[in-house]
C-alpha cells in the first residue's frame, strides 16, 4: 500500500490518474449515449388519476390547435401575399429569402407587393435584394 501511496503522489502517478478518469468519463458518456438512442426505450411514462387526465388532455387541445403553421402558411400564399415582415422590425423580407427564417409566425406581417411594405415603414432587407 505504501508503494501505491508514493506512486500516486508522485507527478507521474497524477498524470496517469487524470489520464485514466479522462478515459472513463469519456467512456462512460459514450455508453450513455448508447443508451439514449436504443430503440426499444421507453422513455417516461405519466399516469394520471382519471380526474388529472381529463383536465390534462382538455388543457392541451387548444394549444396544438393554435400551433397548426402549415395551414396558416398555405392560406397566406394562396392569398397572393408576396413579402412579410416583423411586427418588431424595420425590414421586410420576400417569401423566400431565407433572412427572415429566424421571424417566428406569430410575429409576421404580410403585405401584397413590396410597395405596400414601404407604405407601412419598412425597408426591404439588404439581403433580400
Amino acid at each position: 500500500m505504501e508503494k501505491i501511496k508514493q506512486f500516486i503522489e508522485s507527478e507521474k502517478g497524477k498524470d496517469i490518474l487524470i489520464v485514466i478518469i479522462v478515459i472513463l468519463t469519456g467512456l462512460g458518456s459514450f455508453e450513455l449515449g448508447r443508451l439514449s438512442k436504443e430503440a426499444n426505450s421507453s422513455g417516461i411514462k405519466i399516469e394520471y388519476g382519471d380526474q388529472q387526465e381529463a383536465n390534462a388532455i382538455s388543457s392541451i387541445e387548444p394549444i396544438s390547435a393554435t400551433f397548426n403553421n402549415s395551414q396558416t402558411n398555405n392560406i397566406i400564399s394562396n392569398s397572393g401575399k408576396n413579402f412579410f415582415a416583423s411586427s418588431r422590425g424595420t425590414k421586410y423580407y420576400s417569401l423566400g429569402c431565407s433572412a427572415g427564417k429566424t421571424i417566428k409566425q406569430e410575429n409576421r406581417v404580410y403585405f401584397t407587393t413590396g410597395e405596400e411594405a414601404q407604405r407601412a415603414g419598412y425597408m426591404l432587407s439588404a439581403s433580400c435584394q
